[in-house]
């Protein structure tokens, strides 16, 4: 099984605590970021298969990183977790409501998704070369 690392932005500590047993077993490592500085240093420093902003980090500063990812040429989804009214956040890629197991679910179908796009574009690629 592949790992796939997810910037987790505003997570909280409760929340990784007790997630990341059911992540680990599905191939998720989470590298924690408390604050939108931090995320930056963490983006710039590594590659990541997706950047999760959590409920603990203002909408303007989820909007902020958003557009920086998206700024710097990074193909990296952004999502984001629903606030409790469970509203879409418009500048990420996609919004997860605010439970452990849609989340999960939906960080694997969304990465699954990407991986098939990306395979259909290399095979599309090769067939016009």
């Amino acid at each position: 099984m592949s790992i796939t690392v997810v910037l987790g932005v505003g997570l909280g500590p409760w929340l990784l605590a007790a997630n990341d047993a059911a992540w680990r077993s599905s191939g998720f490592v989470v590298i924690p970021a408390t604050s939108v500085r931090e995320a930056i240093d963490h983006f710039q420093a590594r590659d990541f298969d997706l950047v999760l902003l959590g409920r603990s980090i203002s909408s303007e500063s989820k909007e902020r990183l958003s557009f920086l990812i998206h700024a710097s040429g990074s193909q990296t989804p952004v999502v984001s977790i629903a606030n409790i009214a469970g509203d879409v956040d418009l500048f990420a890629d996609f919004t997860f409501p605010d439970n452990s197991n849609a989340m999960l679910a939906g960080m694997v179908e969304l990465l699954a998704e990407r991986e098939r796009m990306r395979q259909t574009s290399t095979h599309l690629h090769s067939i016009a070369t």
